[in-house]
């Protein structure tokens, strides 16, 4: 059956950007830029809500470094205002529930799914058991004065297991997590 991982980039205290602050932080490394130009998953379809397509599509017109890669890639955008056809080569639109198209893909198809970004579909997608794979690419800042997009902020509790982890540049973390939606604090169940 096919895989769907959930990617994050963040700042250490789990904000998605933060106003003034470039992309990565501006912290992109050669080490970080070479795993993206390597594009792990690269054959996996990316997901992605309205406001991250418009986002990413967006970078790789400026040519923000490492998302030169998204073009060529399938995306399948999840938007219930968009419309067709979307301007990015290679996107497909979704207006129905996320979730459950995102399922039927899991049961009946045959290639695996990531996501970009995309702090609500990621939210819904683990809430509905789906995820099998968490990822977090976390940079050596703290925005807590100017943080935007809380990333966790709604979810249900999750028990994470270790699945891998590396740094890049001597200062970026990608941790790697196998997720379980618990019903409450663990051991109370």
């Amino acid at each position: 059956m096919p895989e769907l991982v959930v990617d994050f980039i963040t700042s250490l205290d789990g904000y998605a950007s933060a106003e003034g602050w470039p992309g990565w932080w501006g912290l992109e490394g050669p080490e970080y830029l070479a795993w993206l130009g390597e594009n792990p998953e690269g054959d996996y379809l990316l997901l992605m809500g309205a406001n991250t397509y418009r986002l990413m599509y967006r970078f790789t017109k400026e040519g923000e470094p490492g998302t030169d890669v998204l073009g060529d890639m399938s995306k399948v955008v999840f938007s219930s205002t968009l419309t067709e056809p979307l301007e990015w080569k290679n996107s497909t639109l979704v207006a129905g529930d996320a979730a459950q198209a995102v399922r039927e893909m899991k049961e009946s198809g045959d290639r695996s799914m990531r996501t970009i970004g995309s702090l609500t579909l990621c939210r819904s997608l683990l809430k509905a058991g789906l995820v099998d794979r968490f990822r977090v690419v976390m940079f050596p800042v703290i925005t807590g004065a100017t943080g935007q997009e809380r990333i966790y902020d709604g979810y249900p509790d999750v028990a994470l297991n270790m699945a891998d982890n590396r740094t890049f540049d001597g200062q970026i973390q990608l941790v790697e997590y196998v997720p379980k939606v618990l019903d409450g604090p663990p051991g109370l169940s």
